[in-house]
């Protein structure tokens, strides 16, 4: 059975509602386009459903020195950068990009306790744009288990204009355990320890809670 996030549930019901209102007038004031409509909204409705799947999947092992995907998508930036949010050093980037056919909702890479969250408006740069780490709308999230501490980043995209979190700063997190949720394609930065070891390259697919990125040493 296709399982809905919730967050689609309510889109999904407008569309519903709007394209039956729209194939009932078509078939008594338009037929000749009734077929037509009919196609296209199947495959709205395809897309739509497609977009808000909410598969429910099992971390394969659970530890928090290991990482794990946050996101559904493909590794897309994988550098040592300045980090000049909260750690304000050096770290490893590495960026992973959501488009619309990829699932849309979040995870936690490692359990723990939330000691960093913060909500900043910006603009809506395209994903894959150098700047959109630093100046799209953006969630930073910092969880920390030990000594060891990991930040990530949802961003919004040029389409993608909602980003959801369902956690907040002090909040005790379990591996794998949904966080949020980015609408319409956008995509995730961590930032990991220089010393960490990382178990994927550019262009690798990964999958949320299911694909390992990442260790700490």
């Amino acid at each position: 059975m296709l399982n809905i996030h919730k967050e689609g549930r309510s889109i999904i019901g407008v569309m519903l509602l709007l394209v039956m209102a729209i194939l009932v007038a078509s078939y008594y004031y338009l037929p000749i386009l009734f077929p037509v409509l009919i196609l296209g909204a199947i495959v709205l409705i395809g897309l739509t459903l497609n977009f808000f799947r909410n598969p429910l999947r099992t971390i394969p092992k659970l530890d928090n020195n290991l990482i794990y995907s946050p996101a559904d998508g493909h590794v897309v930036v994988m550098e040592e950068v300045e980090e000049t949010e909260y750690f304000k050093d050096r770290r490893l980037q590495l960026s992973i990009f959501m488009s619309i056919y990829d699932v849309h909702a979040n995870k936690m890479p490692i359990g723990g306790k939330i000691a960093y969250y913060k909500y900043h408006d910006g603009k809506y740069l395209l994903a894959k744009h150098p700047k959109s780490s630093s100046e799209n709308e953006r969630n930073t999230v910092v969880v920390q288990y030990g000594e060891n501490k990991l930040l990530f980043r949802q961003i919004a995209g040029a389409v993608a204009r909602r980003i959801r979190a369902y956690i907040q700063e002090g909040d005790t997190v379990e591996q794998g355990q949904e966080m949020g949720f980015i609408k319409f394609g956008s995509r995730v930065d961590l930032f990991f320890p220089l010393d960490a070891k990382i178990d994927v390259k550019i262009g690798d697919k990964v999958t949320a809670g299911i694909s390992l990125i990442g260790r700490f040493q």
